[in-house]
């Protein structure tokens, strides 16, 4: 009975994550308070490695969806004559924007993702991180602000690294990778709409690296897999995929008539939440 139990939470944890890590809401915050309710039978070593790797079904609704204009290779009806017939250069350009706006998260993420699992982890860093940014993102869009690149094609090599660095911000629990690199797309020119393609498609190499490491950690600290682990993480990368796919075209359609404004709202009403529940858990639940 208790696999059961285990499988219908996946279900849920699946679909907090594919609404969660598109819309710049926090992932992270919402995974505190779903833990409240939603308490797995496995150890917290795999949890740990659970929370990151269902990511996979995420990452792979945005291959999906946006297949054509991430793969880079063509057949031989390309104009070019030769080996450079088989690229799509255009494609191959984006890849390597998508590159170095990956490489600071990369870096960083590798050298600092056991410490800040340890020292941020908790609700009162990411209430107060869901309350910060959800005051930026109001704060930016009552600002005047013409969008100066409006394409994917049309992002510079510096804009990719800025929003690099916007997602560096990331590693800190419940800032939101989708939320700080929309931010960071924002403040360099992005239109709301190629914000969020490039923070879509920056999701692929962060989010895939991010999954792979907790992966071998996990075996490496002689984590294993029996079929009810099996089980759960292949159905939360099943229902994260579908449910990714609702969320990324929602969020399409919405920025293009709609403004960041009300996620930045959702944002604090949520950390006040957090906030609200820590605080009832460390002062009045001992007592």
């Amino acid at each position: 009975m208790s696999v059961f139990f285990d499988i219908l939470r996946s279900v849920v944890y699946g679909i907090i994550e594919g609404i969660t890590e598109w819309l710049p809401i926090s992932s992270t915050g919402h995974m505190i308070l779903a833990e409240q309710v939603l308490k797995f039978s496995f150890s917290d070593a795999f949890m740990e490695m659970f929370r990151v790797v269902i990511q996979l079904g995420a990452i792979l609704a945005v291959v999906v969806l946006y297949f054509k204009k991430l793969w880079p290779f063509c057949g031989d009806n390309g104009r070019d004559s030769g080996f450079a017939k088989h690229f799509r250069w255009p494609v191959i350009k984006l890849w390597c924007k998508i590159i170095v706006a990956c490489l600071p998260a990369a870096v960083l993420g590798f050298l600092l993702d056991d410490w800040m699992d340890a020292h941020f982890y908790n609700s009162v860093v990411v209430a107060v991180t869901l309350i910060v940014y959800g005051i930026a993102f109001i704060l930016v869009e009552r600002r005047p602000r013409v969008a100066t690149t409006t394409k994917l094609s049309r992002i510079t090599y510096k804009q990719a690294l800025v929003i690099g660095m916007w997602q560096v911000l990331a590693l800190i629990p419940g800032t939101s990778r989708s939320g700080a690199t929309i931010l960071g797309g924002l403040l360099c020119g992005l239109s709301r709409g190629a914000a969020s393609q490039f923070t879509f498609f920056l999701a692929i190499p962060v989010m895939a690296g991010a999954s792979g490491l907790k992966l071998v950690k996990f075996l490496a600290k002689g984590g294993t897999f029996a079929a009810p682990e099996i089980a759960a993480l292949l159905v939360g990368c099943v229902v994260a995929f579908v449910v990714s796919l609702l969320a990324i075209r929602f969020l399409m359609d919405y920025v293009k008539k709609h403004t960041f404004t009300a996620f930045g709202w959702y944002r604090i009403a949520l950390g006040i939440v957090v906030l609200a529940i820590w605080a009832l858990q460390s002062y009045v639940m001992p007592i």
